[in-house]
């Protein structure tokens, strides 16, 4: 038997939040984020879309793209009052519910509490009461996995539903593009199309060998999905995998000292965050973001539980050497740790987690 699973996404959430709350900023092209020199955009309203303003764009370019933009400044507080409500709509139908995001998430519906037989009739009315309840319109993905529905809510937006039936699944994704391919990001989609892989249709004709010689573990995952596989459950628990922060930097800085001590202060929040969540893990990632975009990682692993300041500054240190900064001014340093001890009897099954790295500041 299939499954029948739906994927939930609002539509360009937070600043939606705010035009309903504010009618003032209605039909106006918004950003949620800091207007100032080094901001960032974390999230724009459709009207703002329309001139190319993008979540993650730096606030210097999504003026000059809509010189007409109006700020706001974000209120977490209340994006996470909302974010439950909608939950709280989600357990209505089924309790095999997984979070991706506050605005995200997954839910199985094979069997649901109000015994709908079509998961697109489910979707219909979760829709619907969003809008009624929030005032707010959310898209909807309906597929028979994580896979395909995650795709389908991208296909109508905003306000959307859109089902891809097992029977439809071979033919849309062999004329799906590949940089519409879940986990397939610019420089991912680059590479496909220097190997001559441009939809599914070309990304199904690569030899499983093939594909893992050039990603790596992630070309198994690319063979399946190709084929219409993602055996992934909806898991209604999610462990906390990673927690990390980040630094936005006033100025970009390559001075080596400069670097240190931004690297150290980024080290101590890292530590407060992990003694308040009790959260411990062996593996360190060191993120860097050059002046002009461009970004890198760096991790290592260990034997011994990383949580205090003198087992990982020492080990940011050492990672910080491969990084060429001399020549790249760094405009962003983030630290994480993941892969907590309890997970290392997990890690022998045969199975994909999707990380999600906490590095809200």
């Amino acid at each position: 038997m299939n499954r029948k699973i739906i994927h939930i996404d609002m539509d360009a959430f937070y600043a939606s939040v705010e035009q309903r709350d504010n009618p003032e900023l209605q039909g106006k092209p918004i950003a949620v984020g800091h207007a100032e020199k080094r901001g960032v955009v974390a999230t724009a309203s459709y009207e703002a879309r329309k001139f190319g303003v993008r979540s993650a764009m730096s606030s210097v370019k999504a003026m000059k793209l809509c010189p007409q933009l109006i700020f706001v400044e974000g209120r977490m507080d209340v994006y996470k009052e909302i974010s439950a409500h909608i939950h709280s709509i989600f357990h209505d139908y089924t309790d095999m519910v997984e979070p991706i995001s506050l605005d995200e998430a997954f839910l199985d519906v094979t069997e649901n509490k109000k015994g709908i037989e079509l998961a697109v009739d489910i979707a219909r009315e979760i829709k619907r009461r969003i809008r009624e309840e929030l005032h707010l319109v959310a898209s909807a993905g309906v597929s028979y996995n994580k896979f395909l529905a995650k795709i389908a809510s991208d296909l109508r937006k905003p306000d959307g539903l859109c089902t891809i039936h097992p029977d439809q699944a071979e033919k849309f994704i062999a004329k799906l593009p590949i940089k519409s391919f879940w986990g397939i990001g610019p420089v991912t989609a680059r590479k496909m199309y220097s190997l001559g892989i441009y939809n599914g249709e070309t990304l199904k004709r690569c030899p499983l060998d093939m594909l893992v010689r050039q990603f790596g573990k992630a070309g198994q995952i690319y063979y399946n999905f190709a084929r219409g596989i993602d055996d992934r459950p909806v898991e209604a628990v999610r462990i906390r995998k990673s927690i990390g922060c980040e630094h936005t930097l006033e100025k970009d800085i390559s001075l080596q000292s400069s670097v240190i001590i931004e690297l150290y202060h980024v080290a101590t929040e890292l530590i407060g965050r992990l003694q308040r969540k009790n959260f411990s893990g062996t593996t360190l990632t060191l993120k860097i973001k050059f002046h002009d975009f461009t970004q890198i990682t760096r991790s290592q692993s260990v034997h011994t539980p990383l949580y205090n300041l003198k087992d990982i500054l020492p080990l940011a240190k050492q990672l910080l050497k491969e990084v060429d900064y001399q020549n790249h001014p760094i405009r962003l340093i983030g630290l994480s740790v993941s892969n907590p001890p309890e997970e290392k009897e997990d890690s022998r099954k045969e199975k994909w987690i999707q990380l999600s790295l906490d590095f809200n500041r």
